[in-house]
């Protein structure tokens, strides 16, 4: 028979909080294990050093590298891959003989331990039990007497090593929040907690449960004493206020966030703007539209960039708001993807507070973005009064037509293939329209998780009108990450390939391919 593999966690530092199952299984092991790093001691085998019993086989795990280079031919993640598959190993061969492993865990065994390497290289192959222990910020709010969230507060655990605009704008969007992995990650967690407007609530605790304790406000930590074991805890909204983020602001002017706060503080008709507690009148502010362009920052234009950072609030569709930068005195109102008019509405009526706020689009804000939404709002009679500027920015069509060369240098229509807010025979005559009159087409929304056929539809009624010969440009994702561009015919274009995130464009009757690979259609068309 196999021995049995135990993951046991042994709490943040205290021995006392080691759980007594975690102490009965210790007390009774034939190895346990433990991981530490070169020349230093492992502190979840000084947590359960009492327990170990001088019967037991124990085995160090030294991690080959930490923080420092290693010559390593796959580098630091190939050196901890390699050690990751050799402490495996050698943990196996003691349960092929029968004997019972114990691996100590600092914390909890599942929340950012080396346990879950072994997890993954044994649990399949042996008999395997998970204890449970107290996590190092369980500890760390008991410390400090904080508490982390209530009510309907949600806390997010986020790693200090996250790109500090990540950071930043995760901070900005979460009631509590708890920052692991700090060290010399602390100088940006500070500059991400400033920008996110959450410095004041930030708690720095240091060897939570530890001899040497310490805690104290994140803003009178000097950077250079960080340890590894240290991290930072924000306490929830329901403790601190609704999340504004403007300093100074009294609690009962602060905004709620989401479109379902709409109804929150309607908005006063008439140009005179809206009445405050005291009687003064504050005018409508401007409302932005901001088209963000297909994806990279460098398709942004100077002017919606200089517009989103004097505003103080952003609504939009959450990964565009995503790809706004946090920063401080800004509050960030993410929905879903199918509640424009709903967005619409909270921004004029925040607009109609007197609030500075921009409403984001992705690609071309008026190209079947939230212009024409916050337009369609912006006809009840408590809002007309709001003014509406609209930003323009770069469209996906213009993108994927740039990667391809022109394929839209003559006349061309544009269409979406969404029936959400059409019907599907409107976008049938439609596409028959354009195929007669011998035009590129751009094709937006051509398929999605639950529309997968109107792209075979839209094909063969194409190839009603067009040859099979027609040239296709398939543009998935153009500007991000894993971008690709494909030049395709009408005859031979798969609608299984296609999928939410393709723009298509199909050729004129004079739209060629270049010796080159590039597609273009000329201005000129024969009579």
């Amino acid at each position: 028979m196999t021995g049995r593999f135990h993951g046991v966690g042994v709490g943040p530092g205290d021995p006392e909080l080691i759980t007594l199952k975690a102490a009965r299984l210790i007390a009774s092991a034939d190895v346990v294990a433990y991981h530490a790093g070169r020349g230093k001691e492992s502190n979840a085998r000084r947590i359960a050093a009492s327990l170990i019993p001088d019967t037991a086989v124990e085995e160090r795990l030294t991690y080959p590298v930490t923080t420092g280079a290693t010559d390593h031919p796959g580098g630091y993640t190939g050196a901890l891959a390699d050690f990751y598959e050799e402490s495996a190993a050698r943990l196996a061969a003691h349960l092929e003989a029968g004997r019972d492993v114990v691996l100590l865990s600092e914390g909890d065994p599942l929340f950012y331990g080396s346990y879950m390497y072994m997890h993954d290289r044994l649990s399949e192959r042996y008999e395997t039990q998970i204890v449970p222990g107290v996590p190092a910020f369980a500890a760390a709010a008991a410390a400090a007497a904080a508490p982390l969230s209530r009510q309907t507060d949600v806390l997010t655990v986020l790693p200090g090593t996250l790109p500090e605009p990540e950071l930043a704008r995760r901070l900005a969007d979460t009631d509590a929040a708890v920052v692991m992995k700090l060290g010399r990650t602390f100088p940006a967690v500070r500059r991400a907690l400033e920008a996110a407007g959450r410095l004041d609530h930030a708690v720095y605790v240091e060897r939570a449960s530890m001899e040497g304790e310490r805690r104290l406000p994140v803003a009178e930590v000097d950077p250079s004493t960080v340890p590894y074991f240290s991290l930072i805890i924000v306490t929830g909204d329901s403790r601190n206020g609704a999340r504004s983020r403007r300093p100074g602001e009294p609690a009962e002017a602060r905004t709620v966030t989401g479109p379902t706060a709409a109804s929150a503080a309607p908005a006063e008709s008439a140009a005179a703007g809206t009445t405050g507690p005291t009687g003064s009148t504050t005018p409508a502010a401007e409302l932005l539209v901001v088209g963000l362009g297909p994806g990279p920052d460098a398709w942004l234009t100077p002017e919606a960039s200089a517009a989103l950072a004097e505003v103080d609030h952003v609504v939009g569709y959450g990964p565009y708001v995503d790809r706004v930068p946090q920063r401080p005195g800004l509050t960030r109102h993410a929905s879903g993807n199918t509640v424009e008019i709903e967005r619409a509405r909270l921004a004029l009526e925040l607009a109609a507070r007197g609030e500075r706020v921009a409403v984001v689009s992705g690609g071309d804000a008026g190209v079947f973005g939230m212009a024409t939404a916050v337009f369609e709002a912006a006809e009840d009679p408590d809002l007309r009064h709001v003014p509406v500027r609209v930003l323009p920015g770069v469209s996906a069509v213009q993108a994927v037509a740039a990667r391809a060369g022109a394929p839209v240098g003559g006349d061309f229509a544009v269409v979406s293939l969404s029936d959400r807010l059409k019907p599907w025979d409107v976008v049938e005559r439609r596409l028959r329209a354009v195929a007669e009159a011998d035009m590129a087409l751009a094709v937006y929304n051509p398929a999605s998780r639950s529309r997968t056929e109107q792209i075979a539809t839209a094909r063969r009624v194409l190839l009603e009108h067009r040859p099979p010969e027609t040239v296709v440009v398939v543009g998935r994702g153009v500007g991000r990450p894993g971008e690709s561009l494909t030049v395709t015919t009408l005859g031979d274009l798969d609608p299984a390939t296609i999928d939410m995130r393709c723009l298509l464009i199909v050729g004129a009757s004079g739209t060629r391919v270049s010796a080159s690979g590039r597609v273009w259609t000329p201005r000129w068309v024969k009579p």
